[in-house]
């Protein structure tokens, strides 16, 4: 058994990853024959991830505030505390926080051998980004 303190500290979200201020608190990372990565992303009023894939897909708990996200060709879609939503492999996607809101998520994804979670792509467009709801 391994205990791991809270004490790892919270991270600023990378620059080639968001969009406005994001922090991230991992959860944990793949190592060895364990191949989940899992973090607590807490995003700031408009702040969203760029567009990008996960190898085995994603899980994501939003645990407080308000958000949306969209699937390459989709609609702008509203989640909120308590919502679950999941990604396929290899769907092209976004998510984050309403404009005026802070969202909240556990993210969850499984690596590929190499170790990696996700193939990281452009920004998401204030047009993009600012497309109407659909709940």
């Amino acid at each position: 058994m391994e205990i791991l303190r809270s004490a790892r500290p919270t991270q600023n979200g990378p620059d080639g990853w968001f969009t406005g201020p994001v922090y991230l608190e991992p959860l944990t990372d793949p190592k060895g024959e364990w191949r989940i990565g899992a973090a607590l992303v807490r995003f700031a009023p408009g702040s969203r991830t760029h567009w990008h894939t996960h190898p085995h897909g994603q899980l994501l708990w939003v645990v407080s505030g308000v958000g949306r996200c969209q699937t390459e060709g989709g609609p702008v879609r509203e989640i909120r505390a308590g919502d679950l939503v999941w990604f396929e492999a290899e769907e092209n996607h976004w998510h984050g926080a309403n404009p005026d809101q802070f969202m909240c998520h556990v993210a969850i994804q499984q690596s590929d051998p190499s170790g990696k979670v996700a193939d990281w792509g452009r920004p998401v467009t204030e047009e993009e980004y600012r497309q109407a709801i659909e709940g």
